[in-house]
């Protein structure tokens, strides 16, 4: 099976035309300007404050790093962005080679980057003890989690430890060394949880679904996990997310960047979803907004799982929309309830290291630079094929696993949950907790939500397709 899905993901990485490893000319910029430094800019000392980075096993193009500290009854967030921009040079081999990949892919054999590793894993990353140039966000919070005041300077940076989410989750609750007292890591749950209400009470939308994932086992063989989200990985999440909503204002007020927007959630699907909800049992008053009956829903549960399946209806629409001069009708992403852009993980996605510049510029009181402005126009398009290319690879690989690791079973049965009903009850998408697996189902009166008993009836890996029907 090993040599069947190494083969497959290479077929599936020539169909969607991921690139292999960067061109020469490529690496050998990227070598020179990490041997020879970040470009020569004005930039506060900032080495003295003990950011910390949060992010999974093994990583090391870290883009982000954070310090929380008390400010009165309010707080301070230090969030360091890395100054990709200090080491890209405007035009070169690598801004090229980054406006072609766009984002950063990732497979169960590996991921191909967005910028070599030279610079991503190595001068541009927030690496702990590394002094890297960033770009330093400082916002001020009052006793509620609500922004006060926003900065961002370019800063150097030196990060003092990098930590996994479950490493992160763990301190916490025990309330131990970084996250005893008034820690940054306690800070970080205090924080983290008022952002949340804040979300609430702005009618924003999360869904908690689980993640499904590929891994290798100890001998080498492929797997299919789901795995939850710790909440940890919410509450950073919201500082992230609190950092581009603070990015979208400085840019609205400028009159210039590029936001990520989501039209809202149109009344007739809100209503379709609580009519499906209210079918499977959810209970959801009359009145009551999505993501306050959303927030609530385990994804182990068959009939949330469903009503979870449903809501992505609600999430579809993302653009990416840039402006100079004349704002956008448009600002909002409909999911976060605010206007949003993107500035946070410019390694692996490149519309942020653009944003960052133009948010730099803004706060300094200073002309965005030509070489931003000049790109902005084509980003929306760039970042649209990026996305639905990254989407497809993912959606790919998983189904190539899956059609593996049932290849050969056919005709045996399993139990699953219908998450999803199409033509009227024939067919529709069946989730299988053993394997970890969602595929198309055939069938007669087929209901969302329901327990099934079903067979396999076919399992291709070269198709990357696999189906189940009622046993």
């Amino acid at each position: 099976m090993d040599q069947a899905v190494r083969a497959g993901l290479q077929t599936l990485r020539d169909e969607l035309g991921v690139p292999a490893d960067f061109p020469a000319a490529v690496r050998a910029e990227a070598a020179e300007r990490a041997a020879a430094g970040p470009a020569d800019a004005p930039r506060d000392d900032a080495r003295d404050v003990p950011l910390l980075t949060i992010d999974p096993p093994g990583s090391m193009d870290l883009d982000q790093a954070l310090h929380i500290e008390r400010r009165g009854d309010g707080f301070r967030v230090r969030y360091a962005i890395a100054d990709v921009a200090s080491w890209v040079t405007p035009g070169g081999a690598v801004d090229g080679e980054a406006r072609a990949r766009v984002t950063t892919l990732y497979a169960p054999d590996g991921r191909t980057p967005l910028h070599p590793p030279e610079l991503s894993e190595g001068a541009a990353s927030l690496l702990p003890g590394q002094e890297a140039p960033a770009a330093l966000w400082q916002i001020d919070l009052d006793a509620d989690g609500a922004v006060e005041r926003v900065t961002v300077r370019r800063a150097t940076v030196r990060s003092t430890a990098r930590l996994t989410y479950d490493e992160v989750q763990r301190a916490i609750e025990a309330g131990t060394g970084l996250a005893g007292d008034d820690g940054p890591l306690a800070l970080l749950w205090e924080v983290g949880e008022l952002r949340v209400a804040a979300e609430r009470a702005r009618g924003g939308i999360t869904l908690p679904t689980p993640e499904q994932e590929v891994d290798r086992t100890a001998d080498g063989a492929w797997v299919l996990t789901s795995r939850t989200t710790l909440p940890v990985e919410e509450w950073n999440a919201q500082i992230s997310l609190l950092t581009g909503m603070c990015a979208a204002r400085l840019m609205l007020d400028a009159g210039v960047g590029v936001l990520r927007t989501l039209p809202d959630a149109q009344a007739g699907d809100v209503a379709r979803l609580r009519r499906t909800a209210l079918a499977l049992g959810v209970d959801w008053p009359q009145g009551t907004a999505p993501g306050a009956v959303l927030r609530t829903l385990d994804a182990a549960r068959p009939q949330h799982a469903a009503v979870l399946t449903e809501a992505t209806s609600l999430l579809r629409g993302a653009a990416y929309v840039a402006f100079d001069g004349q704002v956008p009708e448009r600002v909002t992403h409909g999911a976060i309830a605010a206007p949003y852009a993107h500035v946070t993980a410019p390694l692996r996605r490149l519309v942020d290291r653009f944003g960052t510049e133009v948010c730099l510029a803004v706060s300094a009181g200073e002309p965005v630079p030509d070489w931003v402005r000049g790109a902005l126009p084509t980003l929306p398009e760039l970042m649209a094929a990026g996305d639905r290319r990254a989407s497809a690879y993912e959606r790919g690989c998983l189904d190539l696993v899956e059609a593996a690791l049932l290849s050969g079973r056919e005709g045996q049965e399993f139990t699953g949950v219908v998450v999803d009903v199409r033509d009227d009850g024939r067919s529709g998408v069946l989730q299988v907790a053993d394997p970890v697996v969602h595929a198309k189902i055939v069938g007669e009166g087929l209901e969302q939500g329901t327990q099934v008993r079903v067979r396999l009836v076919h399992a291709d890996v070269a198709t990357r397709t696999v189906r189940f029907e009622e046993a």
